[in-house]
């Protein structure tokens, strides 16, 4: 097999256009790293793209929709057109808004489980095939969530996709055994500026104070974008022999009297 964590690297990102995917991507390029930026929107994707470049990395955008199967194959084929092979895989794409799940519509609760997890199970499934395909050494990792471990009210559906998504990165990571590819789960807390909340009616907002009261927003630190980030790569820097099963993000609470 070819490839180890050491070298340079040629990583696809979806969600990369915004975000916690955008900082990952700007994080790759920093070590001059090669990104794919996966998107629904091409032109916000082309954005992260430049600032991926301004990083020191070289970058591809490509228009993206996990849970379309013919898209993904032609992202794929698009960047390794561009880039090579991916050796690793960032599946960051997920959406959701807060809401009684008796109250939300059918489609939505639907279209949070089909991105936030099917799609992510569809994105990792091309990358494996390449690398196993070209015996590639790589790795999987999936972005997930605080809300994957605790129960989190008003986004239950997002909640269950995250949870079922590493559920399913342990099984993948047991059948991926002896491949040389790691499958591994980085586990954010709560998040600041990943463009979520920009679009959601007073309502919505109000999740917050509810969350507040039941515990889960304990104080008001908050982590950054570039904070997860660090994680993921740092994630996947560990030397080879080393299998992480996750690692989680939480913010620190400000520190009193600063």
């Amino acid at each position: 097999m070819v490839n180890d964590p050491g070298t340079a690297r040629v990583a696809a990102v979806s969600g990369g256009s915004s975000g916690i995917g955008r900082a990952i991507a700007e994080a790759f390029g920093g070590r001059g790293w090669k990104v794919a930026i996966g998107a629904r929107g091409l032109e916000r994707a082309r954005e992260a793209a430049r600032a991926v470049v301004g990083a020191g990395g070289g970058c591809h955008a490509e228009q993206l929709d996990v849970t379309d199967a013919v898209s993904i194959d032609a992202f794929y084929a698009a960047v390794e057109r561009e880039l090579g092979v991916v050796d690793l895989v960032v599946s960051c794409a997920a959406h959701a808004r807060p809401g009684r799940m008796h109250e939300r519509p059918a489609e939505a609760i639907r279209s949070e489980i089909e991105t936030g997890l099917v799609g992510a199970l569809l994105f990792v499934r091309r990358g494996i095939q390449r690398m196993l395909d070209c015996g590639v050494r790589g790795e999987i990792v999936f972005v997930s969530s605080s809300a994957a471990a605790v129960p989190w009210p008003l986004l239950t559906a997002y909640a269950a996709s995250k949870a079922g998504l590493e559920q399913a990165a342990r099984s993948l990571a047991l059948e991926l055994e002896g491949t040389g590819i790691r499958c591994q789960v980085v586990r954010p807390g709560n998040t600041l500026d990943t463009g979520w909340a920009s679009d959601w009616s007073s309502q919505e907002l109000a999740a917050v104070a509810d969350w507040a009261r039941s515990g889960l927003l304990r104080h008001t630190g908050m982590l950054q974008p570039a904070e997860v980030a660090g994680a993921v790569l740092a994630a996947v820097s560990v030397p080879r022999g080393v299998q992480l099963d996750h690692v989680s993000v939480s913010p620190e609470a400000p520190v009193e009297g600063e």
